[in-house]
C-alpha cells in the first residue's frame, strides 16, 4: 500500500485530512474523526451517541452505513482531490452483524480490494469498543464505485 498518511502535527480539522471533508456537514455532525488516510485506506472512528439510536435503543442502521459509506468515499478518492473526476459509489452491500451498543467507539476500516480501470471494489469494517478493552465486529460492507467526470 502506497502511504499518504498525514504526518505529524495531526490535523485539528476535517478538511484538513482530505478534500470531500471541507464542506461536510454530515460528518460534522455525526463527530467522525479521521485515524488515517492513504490512497484505497481510510480509517475513521465517531461515538454512538443518544441522537443516533433507533427505538430498540441500538444503533440506527442509518448511522452505522453513513460511518462505512464516509470512510469508502474517502478510500476513493484522493486526498487533495481532483478537478476533472470523483469517485462515487456504484452500489454497496450491507451487513449487520450485531447491535452497536450507545456510548462505544465505532471504527470503520476501508481498503481497496480492487481497481480496474474506471471501477473498484472496496471493503469496509465497522468495529465498536468493547468495555473490557478490544473491539468487535458489527457491521461488514462491501462498495462498488465508478470514477465519473466532475460536475
Amino acid at each position: 500500500m502506497t502511504t499518504t498518511e498525514k504526518a505529524s502535527p495531526v490535523p485539528s480539522r476535517l478538511g484538513d485530512w482530505h478534500a470531500i471533508l471541507r464542506d461536510d456537514p454530515a460528518s460534522e455532525w455525526m463527530g467522525i474523526e479521521v485515524e488515517a488516510i492513504a490512497d484505497g485506506h481510510a480509517v475513521i472512528t465517531m461515538t454512538l451517541r443518544q441522537e443516533m439510536l433507533n427505538g430498540f435503543g441500538i444503533a440506527h442502521g442509518g448511522m452505522v452505513f453513513a460511518l462505512a459509506d464516509s470512510a469508502f468515499a474517502l478510500a476513493c478518492n484522493p486526498a487533495e482531490g481532483s478537478d476533472e473526476t470523483v469517485t462515487v459509489a456504484s452500489g454497496v452491500d450491507m451487513n449487520f452483524l450485531k447491535p452497536g451498543i450507545p456510548g462505544r467507539l465505532l471504527t470503520a476500516v476501508a481498503d481497496r480490494r480492487h481497481q480496474n480501470g474506471r471501477s473498484g471494489l472496496y471493503d469496509i469494517q465497522v468495529r465498536q469498543s468493547l468495555p473490557e478493552g478490544g473491539t468487535e465486529v458489527i457491521a461488514e460492507f462491501r462498495g462498488r464505485s465508478r470514477t465519473i467526470p466532475k460536475r
